[in-house]
């Protein structure tokens, strides 16, 4: 018996630990640790409601614009409003490019080092940073003809996230924050001209997708089938659905569900708790619903390994991210999942692939495809000249709400309890890597990532790749997920750098 320690683990966003047990060349056991603690809950406590959709987009600077989504809705749930229908387009098309962007990083700027040795290639001129330090395994793409190829892809791809950023600014005002992003819509107005800018970004973006994103998705899956078979994780997926097409709360591009125990189902929000058995944080506060929960920390907790709590909806492990998404709409008959899935799958296709490391990244690829599809639409039915939000004051009395949407890694919900004075008292963030990258709960039932890298082979303990290519495939992102050391304090917690792990 061996133990594989990365930490920190690189290419994601944030701070991220993981240790895995291997016996016989198998991962038996693991676990994934958040290794920083920060205070964004309590932060926000005695503050003004409206400052919420501006401190929460701080959260993370990868997915702001769903921090600056999901607060807006949990205020507009809070003050019962809603942003006319101008607003609510406009905020679909920023988070739209915020998920294009956000996609087309993953694969490749954080996931596709782990299945091209780019050594020697290019006659060396790349033997460097980011290409250098990295593992090394025999199944890697070689051949210099593909690796050329793909190196010239992930330097592309730089330029096309920048247009997916600078599309965004168009309505979001800038980005990564968005300071459009107000309780009742968006405060950009849409313009003949400023829709017609948008719309030539968008279609760059498309024509990255379909010619280059999405086949190269594809040529990774032929060159590593194995992976179809690999990290498939706990089988159970959770979607808040996102980019309403309407007000109603109901009607959305990507649907609102869950897949538990191989039946599709709704999604109630009072059915999620979040256990702290291993998380460190006070044991009073486990088990609780996020609309009661509380983020007091407990350093030094006997057992305790992460900073994330440990989601669980009806106390069982669920899954976040494009492949839940996908998945949901796909088992609810979404034609258009249908015929995505169906186009790299074959028809009929057997679902259970899907919950692999490959199946992460075609989701994802073709869910950026979707949304980027569904944006063209979204431009045609803007009022221009017209205004797209409604102010909203905040009256006296206690109020609650709760904003559920999508990041690009999955479901991402916010609750707020508000004083009769019309301050912040509770404000309480489950993010999607809090779900996946959650460890062990009250039940002692591994997370997500934890149970994807269980049965994971390894061949070389010097160079276990295999195990970033699980984990990447989640694309945590670990500054949304746990919950600053304050200067000259819980020193111990300080991550400490082992090896390289790029």
């Amino acid at each position: 018996m061996a133990t594989i320690k990365i930490d920190p683990m690189t290419r994601i966003e944030g701070h991220l630990a993981i240790e895995a047990t291997v016996e016989e060349g198998v991962v038996t056991d693991a676990k994934s640790s958040g290794t920083m603690f920060r205070g964004f809950e309590n932060i926000l406590k005695g503050r003004s409601p409206l400052d919420a959709p501006h401190l929460t987009q701080r959260i993370c600077g990868v997915c702001p614009i769903s921090h600056g989504m999901a607060s807006c809705l949990n205020l507009e749930s809070a003050y019962n409003t809603s942003p006319p229908a101008n607003g609510r387009i406009l905020r679909n098309l920023v988070l739209g490019a915020n998920f294009i962007m956000s996609h087309i990083l993953h694969f490749y700027h954080l996931a596709a080092l782990d299945y091209v040795n780019t050594d020697g290639v290019l006659g060396g001129a790349i033997d460097k940073g980011p290409w250098q330090p990295h593992y090394v395994a025999p199944d890697m793409v070689t051949d210099p003809a593909t690796v050329a190829l793909l190196v010239g892809h992930y330097v592309q791809a730089l330029e096309i996230r920048r247009k997916a950023h600078q599309m965004g600014a168009i309505f979001g005002g800038k980005l990564p924050c968005a300071p459009t992003f107000v309780p009742g819509g968006c405060t950009a107005v849409p313009t003949a001209e400023n829709t017609a800018a948008f719309r030539g970004l968008l279609a760059e973006q498309q024509n990255f997708i379909d010619n280059t994103y999405i086949p190269d998705v594809l040529t990774v899956a032929g060159a590593f089938p194995a992976y179809f078979g690999i990290g498939s994780g706990c089988g159970n997926l959770l979607a808040y659905g996102v980019f309403d097409l309407d007000n109603s709360d109901q009607n959305k591009l990507l649907y609102r569900g869950r897949y538990t125990n191989g039946i599709v189902a709704g999604v109630d929000p009072t059915q999620i708790n979040e256990d702290l058995k291993y998380s460190k944080y006070d044991d009073a506060g486990s088990g609780l619903n996020p609309a009661d929960g509380v983020t007091e920390p407990e350093v030094g907790k006997t057992g305790a390994y992460s900073w994330l709590k440990s989601p669980r909806y009806q106390g069982i492990v669920h899954e976040a991210g494009p492949l839940a998404r996908m998945a949901v709409n796909y088992l609810s008959g979404d034609a258009t999942a249908i015929g995505l899935i169906e186009s790299v799958l074959g028809t009929n296709p057997d679902i259970s692939v899907l919950f692999s490391v490959l199946g992460r990244h075609a989701a994802r690829a073709l869910e950026a495809k979707l949304v980027a599809d569904a944006m063209d639409g979204w431009l045609d039915e803007l009022d221009l000249g017209q205004s797209s939000y409604e102010k909203v004051s905040i009256p006296r009395g206690v109020r609650t709400g709760i904003g559920l949407t999508e990041a690009p890694r999955g479901a991402l919900g916010h609750w707020i309890t508000a004083t009769s004075r019309g301050k912040i008292d509770r404000y309480q963030v489950i993010t999607p890597t809090n779900w996946n990258a959650s460890p062990k709960d009250d039940l002692d039932q591994h997370g997500p990532i934890e149970q994807a890298l269980i049965g994971t082979p390894v061949a070389d303990m010097d160079n276990p790749i295999e195990v970033l290519r699980v984990v990447h495939s989640f694309d945590p992102c670990l500054a949304c997920s746990v919950h600053m050391l304050r200067p000259g304090k819980e020193k111990a917690e300080a991550v400490v750098y082992t090896r390289p792990s790029i």
